[in-house]
């Protein structure tokens, strides 16, 4: 009997995704972010193949109550460059939580998500909201929770 190793389709990828919420009041950014981008890749599916995308949609509300540990919040920098010389634009994540404290869990995804069209395309599927309110309730999601230990949990 000859095995073989199963390779989703890409129509079988639209039937399985789900919509998944996720509170961000009081969890850590690198935890939370690590389990947003597991999602949105589909990591924890089955039918999981790094080439496609096969990841679910994450919304996040409550991103400007995110916590960072230590002395990021006036340590760390975001940078940008206009390209033209003396340039270079640095942004502290107290200034940037001020501003757009989605853009901090977004980074934070960004990072953890392939530098390609594909990573793109899965970035896409992130909603992030500095309230408590999103406007996805007709898609209906469920609370995707943090455990301590970093590891993905659905609640059903």
């Amino acid at each position: 009997m000859e095995r073989r190793t199963y390779s989703p389709k890409q129509h079988e990828t639209h039937l399985g995704r789900q919509w998944f919420v996720v509170d961000a009041e009081g969890a850590t950014l690198g935890r939370l972010a690590s389990v947003v981008a597991q999602s949105l890749r589909g990591k924890t599916k089955p039918g999981y193949a790094p080439h496609m995308d096969v990841g679910d949609f994450v919304i996040v509300v409550n991103a400007d109550k995110v916590v960072l540990t230590g002395k990021k919040e006036t340590q760390k920098f975001y940078y940008r460059h206009s390209n033209y010389p003396g340039g270079l634009k640095q942004t502290s994540v107290a200034q940037m939580r001020r501003t757009h404290p989605e853009r901090i869990i977004e980074a934070a995804v960004r990072g953890m998500l392939p530098r390609t069209l594909l990573g793109e395309q899965q970035l896409k599927k992130l909603k992030i909201y500095a309230g408590a309110r999103h406007p996805h309730a007709s898609q209906q999601p469920k609370p995707l929770e943090i455990a301590g230990s970093g590891a993905l949990r659905h609640s059903a």
